[in-house]
Formats: structure tokens, sequence, C-alpha cells
């Protein structure tokens, strides 16, 4: 089978919710990460054969095929086509997954792997509650109740049962939640984000231009202290999580081009990794965010490895329970994992997530002269994703 290779990975700084990403429209953002990649590796747009965008709230400006879209708002020609995937918090993990798997298929040698989210401008849970206030109905279908009678589906429930499940206590997270915007500040502090993110205008809602750019990630604390943190109130009575140990609301985009062996030759370049493994796999759509330890179980037994033999992990921060509950369900090194923050600190921009995970992931294994890396995340509807990359 052919391999996949990713020649160029970028994305933009995260955005704080009216933060300095929130001016710009979801299509143009998405179009800035698009002519990046393409600067990035001198590729002619035109052999460019698709492009995959992950997005979640397809709704509004973010509506009627947001990568489309975004190639029409950008520097490659008309004949470039492009599709939108929505796998909830996945979805441009499984757009790089798509993409790889055009490449494998020998069908594609050039198709870029992307995702976008403007949560300022396209608030959290819009198609779902927006199209109910005016009688269009709700997602959940009659046969769906009959099978879940009387469940509403809740991110946030879920990850109340998964510190149940696992026995976390809001400490444990809470001093988790510390490290990520630790690990962060020092990340940023040291450049190692120089190289993955692409420097945009700064846009703010009210649609001022300060003139300055977006070079750094808005929503990393770097003054935390775990005495601030333990004193944020629960989100639920009962609970254990908090607002700080929950994933920031973050505008932003992220993209990867994913090559062919004949990709590789046309373009001229070297590959920043190659394609290892590929895999997505369901588990319980209550509890929901388990699903990326059996996932994970699964890939490697698939991929013939062992935890061990990866060298680093990005697990998406949607709540702290999340990668704490990972690390135990797969004995994995904590050391390995999220090496340079996660969601709780950098923000999490929903479709956006999955590519922004394997930029950051590709450019630490380069930094710290790694071999292999891992990625999964939980997804709404209790999915996963899990991509293994060998750095070349």
């Amino acid at each position: 089978m052919p391999e996949a290779y990713i020649v160029a990975a970028t994305r933009t700084a995260g955005g704080r919710k009216g933060g300095q990403l929130s001016g710009w429209h979801p299509v143009d953002l998405a179009a800035q990460v698009l002519n990046e990649l393409v600067r990035r590796t001198g590729a002619d747009p035109a052999r460019i054969d698709d492009v995959i965008m992950g997005c979640v709230s397809q709704i509004g400006e973010q509506s009627t095929n947001v990568a489309r879209g975004a190639v029409l708002a950008s520097s490659l020609p008309e004949t470039v086509p492009a599709t939108s995937v929505d796998r909830q918090c996945g979805s441009s993990q499984q757009a790089l997954q798509f993409a790889a798997q055009a490449v494998m298929s020998g069908t594609m040698d050039c198709v870029i792997a992307s995702g976008v989210e403007s949560m300022s401008r396209v608030p959290i849970g819009t198609p779902m509650d927006l199209p109910e206030k005016v009688g269009l109905g709700f997602y959940k279908s009659p046969l769906m109740e009959e099978r879940y009678p009387d469940v509403f589906f809740s991110q946030f429930t879920g990850a109340e049962m998964v510190c149940q499940n696992w026995d976390l206590s809001r400490e444990e997270m809470d001093r988790f939640s510390l490290e990520s915007h630790q690990k962060a500040a020092a990340a940023t502090k040291a450049g190692k984000f120089t190289d993955e993110i692409v420097a945009v205008e700064q846009r703010l809602h009210d649609g001022t231009v300060p003139g300055t750019m977006a070079e750094a990630d808005e929503g990393i604390r770097f003054d935390a202290s775990y005495e601030a943190i333990s004193q944020v109130r629960l989100l639920q009575e009962g609970g254990r999580l908090t607002a700080a140990s929950a994933s920031q609301i973050c505008d932003g985009a992220a993209g990867l081009m994913v090559v062919s062996e004949k990709g590789l030759k046309d373009l001229g370049v070297e590959p920043l990794a190659r394609i290892h493994h590929i895999s997505v796999h369901g588990g319980d759509p209550v509890v929901m965010h388990d699903t990326p330890i059996a996932a994970t179980k699964r890939a490697l037994d698939r991929a013939g490895m062992k935890i061990n033999d990866i060298d680093l992990y990005e697990v998406n921060e949607a709540f702290a329970s999340i990668p704490i509950a990972w690390m135990k369900g797969v004995d994995a090194d904590p050391d390995r994992l999220n090496v340079h923050g996660g969601a709780i600190s950098l923000g999490h921009p929903l479709g956006g997530s999955g590519a922004k995970l394997m930029v950051t992931l590709v450019h630490a294994l380069k930094d710290r002269g790694k071999r292999y890396g891992l990625q999964t995340m939980c997804e709404g509807g209790g999915q996963a994703n899990v991509t293994i990359v060998e750095r070349l």
C-alpha cells in the first residue's frame, strides 16, 4: 500500500472568546492556513487534489460547505474541490485520516487536511439550539429515545462520569490544569510554537483592527497558580470539574498537507512525518469521553506496538478528567503527554482541534528528536480517532 506523508503543518494562534481572532470570518481565517501550507511547500496550488476540513458548528458563517468557502477565499484556484467533515471534536483529525486514506488508496497525490472553528461567531450548540427554538425539531430521534430513554447526551455529564469511574479528585484535576498552563507558558517563552504558528492580523469582534499580529495563544495564563485554580467554582453541584479544569472556548484554524511518494517527488520537499496508523472507534455515547482508552488499545494492537513505543502523546484536554483517565487506562508515561500544554491552556476550537493537535505533535517530535507520536481525542457520541505518526 502507498505511504502517506505530512509535508507541512501549521495553525493559527488560539484566540479567546471575543478576542484576537473574533473579528475574522471563519472562512477567511481558514483560508490563511491554506495559503500558508502552499507557501511553506512551494506547491503548485492547481496540483492539490482536495481540501478536507473539519468543523463542528456548520451553521451560519460555517455553513454551506465551509471548506469550499475557504478555498474560494484563498489563493487556491477554483479547480481545487473541498468538503467539510463533522465528527464532532475529532472533525479535523478525521479530515487528516480521510486525506491519508485518499493518498494511501492511490487515487490522490496531494490533499490538504484542515479544520476551523470560530466559537466567538458561531457559539457552541448553535446547530442544535437554534433550530429547536424556531420549531424545526431536535436531533434526538424517536428511535434514539427508544434506545436511550430520557437520556440527554451531555459533554459535562460524561466528563463528570469519567471522574467518578476513575475516582479522580478535584485536586488531581486542578493540578493537571495548572501544569497545562505551565507547560504552554514555558513552550511559548522558549519559542516552541514559533515554527508551527502562522501569524495573522488581529481582528476584534467589534471590527477593530489593532494593527498587531496574532502570534501567540491568547488563553495561556502565565501567572496561573494552584491557589487561584482551586478557588474556581464547580460546574455543577456535587461535581469535581470547574471552568479551570475544562478546555477554553477558542477561535482558530489548522492544517496539514498530506502527499504520496509521487507527491513528494513532484514537490521536491522533505517529509515531516509518515502516517503510521489510522483508526476510529465507537463506545458508550453517555459516558462519551472514555472511548479514547479503548480506541488507543485497539490502535496499538493493530499497529503491533506498545504504549512505551510511543515517544509523545497528544490527548485533547476537553476536560482534565479525560487525559488523566486515558493515562491510567493505557498505563502511559505522564512526561510524554501534551508536552507543550493542551486545550485547558491553549484552547479547544472544536472542529479545528484535531488538526491543531497534530500540528503541535509533529513539531514537538522534530524539536525533541523523537520518532513516534500518537494523537487521540474524545468526541461527541462516544467516538475516538487514533492517529500514529513517525517523524522522518
